[in-house]
Parts: C-alpha cells; sequence; structure tokens
C-alpha cells in the first residue's frame, strides 16, 4: 500500500518532468570474492536534477534488510534512500 502510493506520487514528478528514467524494482546483486551472496532489490530508482535515486519504501526494518543494505551501499557506492510512510 505504501509503495503503491509512492509510486503514484512518482508517476506525478515524472509528468511534471522533475524526474525521469522511473525504473521499478531495480535489482543489485550482492558478490564478495566473486560469490554470489543475495540479491537486492530496491522499490524505486530514478533520475533527479542529473542525479541517481534508489528509493526504498519501508514500514518495518528488519535486521536482513539492515544488512542488504549496508551491503549493497559499500559495494555499488550507492546511496539507498528510504522513504517512511
Amino acid at each position: 500500500k505504501k509503495e503503491a502510493m509512492r509510486y503514484k506520487e512518482l508517476k506525478f514528478l515524472r509528468g511534471e518532468y522533475r524526474i525521469s528514467d522511473l525504473t521499478l524494482q531495480p535489482k543489485f546483486p550482492v558478490e564478495v570474492c566473486g560469490k554470489k551472496i543475495c540479491t537486492y532489490v530496491a522499490d524505486f530508482m530514478y533520475l533527479e536534477r542529473g542525479k541517481q535515486v534508489i528509493e526504498d519504501v519501508k514500514g518495518v526494518k528488519t535486521q536482513v534488510y539492515k544488512l542488504k543494505k549496508k551491503l549493497v551501499e559499500a559495494i555499488h557506492n550507492i546511496k539507498i534512500t528510504e522513504i517512511k510512510k
């Protein structure tokens, strides 16, 4: 439900040309020393003023989520923005 509401907001922003390249559920592989550990799936990815934004809509942050987020941010050198609804 929360994710669907955020999607509506992002579609509106895209229609207003405030964001572009909206992608749903982008996947980020987590590999360590050549071994696949897991895949992190974010909720949204888009460009805002030329900068890539990766979002995850969160109600409850599980321990598994917290670990995956840290791994993905470190391995892919990205920042995941958490949207609290």
